[in-house]
């Protein structure tokens, strides 16, 4: 597949992969094949070595293709160890630099934990529990540069991908797809929703919106709002996590974190609204992430109003903008969820909007 690379899980099961059979059959693969991806992917080792008699490692080293992607040329390690049985067959376990949820948990996610079963399970001896550790030395300085802790990620990067191949797929070419998709449902329906994410999906699905009124969008809100405008839709309802969507409320209408971040300046300034608390406003300043801020207002009893506001903001900000630039009217309903997909606070044209549908 031409300019095309695979995205981070499939590296780290690959070596993870060549150091088992290194362990087991004293291999030094220089590349493996693995399940769940085309029958011609070779994925390259870089190194493999015995640690012991029970335990190796191995090193492949990330190629997302022609992906701008912060991981390129980045180590992957995967140190392997076969013990006996503990009550499962395979264990993974994030080592350094693979990023904790807040609630603890490595952040290494379903598509990892299906390659890593399709691949693995077969080669573990019976009666042997296979563990295996996901290293990234480069993953917790690379983590500064994502934005990894608006989603509750922390202290480095995540295993994450739907799938093992990397599309090449650049800004500029995600705008166009979300506005050619915009067009087409624009013919037939004029109150559309904005799912930001596939998180905003999930909600969109919980909420009954049918899939004919659903635009998957991007960082690119501003122009995807005025193309709406332009397309003559009636309403647009804003449908996203509230630690990106928020910073519309700050008029920054591509919400790439390469552009702009803000989110707590934006939030701290709402609940300034609310509060003369100077250490209340430092509190929501000195919070790592949006997580963690809405639970610490919640804490206050402060987050439904804060958020409430924000949502009016949002809305506000959105209309005054597709006026400008398209000089008309649109609706604009807004619902702000966390990161579990709960909902966190919507204005009164979301409100009419869900109930119309």
């Amino acid at each position: 597949m031409q300019n095309s690379g695979y995205t981070l899980p499939v590296f780290a099961i690959a070596a993870a992969k060549a150091a088992l059979l290194h362990l087991q059959q004293r291999q030094s693969p220089q590349t493996v094949q693995l399940n769940l991806l085309p029958d011609d992917a070779e994925i390259p080792i870089e190194q493999v070595a015995c640690l012991d008699q029970n335990r190796a490692l191995a090193i492949s080293r990330s190629d997302p293709g022609a992906n701008l992607d912060l991981t390129r040329n980045t180590p992957i390690w995967a140190d392997v160890s076969l013990d006996p049985f503990c009550g499962e067959s395979l264990s993974l376990v994030g080592g350094e630099g693979i990023g904790r949820t807040q609630e603890g948990q490595a952040a290494i996610y379903q598509y990892a934990r299906r390659l890593a079963e399709a691949n693995l399970l077969e080669l573990i001896p019976s009666g042997k529990t296979l563990r295996v550790v996901i290293i990234l030395p480069e993953g917790r300085q690379l983590a500064k540069r994502t934005s990894n802790e608006a989603f509750g990620v922390l202290e480095g990067l995540s295993l994450l991908g739907t799938h093992g191949i990397a599309q090449p797929h650049t800004a500029v070419e995600s705008l166009e797809t979300a506005k050619t998709q915009l067009q087409d449902k624009s013919s037939s329906e004029k109150n559309l929703v904005f799912c930001i994410g596939s998180n905003g999906l999930q909600v969109a699905e919980r909420l009954n919106i049918p899939e004919t009124a659903i635009v998957q969008v991007g960082n690119w809100l501003g122009a995807l709002l005025v193309e709406a405008g332009l397309h003559e839709v009636r309403s647009v309802l804003l449908l996203g996590y509230h630690g990106k969507l928020v910073k519309l409320a700050g008029k920054i209408f591509n919400t790439s974190s390469h552009i702009a971040d803000g989110k707590l300046e934006i939030l701290a300034a709402s609940l300034a609204h609310y509060t003369d608390d100077v250490k209340l406003i430092r509190e929501v300043l000195d919070c790592r992430t949006m997580a963690e801020a809405h639970q610490f207002l919640e804490q206050e009893n402060l987050a439904e109003t804060v958020f409430k506001n924000l949502c009016d903001r949002i809305s506000q900000n959105s209309q005054a903008y597709v006026q400008k630039y398209a000089n008309t009217h649109l609706e604009i309903g807004v619902i702000l969820f966390e990161r579990q997909g709960v909902i966190v606070a919507q204005n009164a044209i979301a409100s009419d909007l869900i109930e119309q549908n």
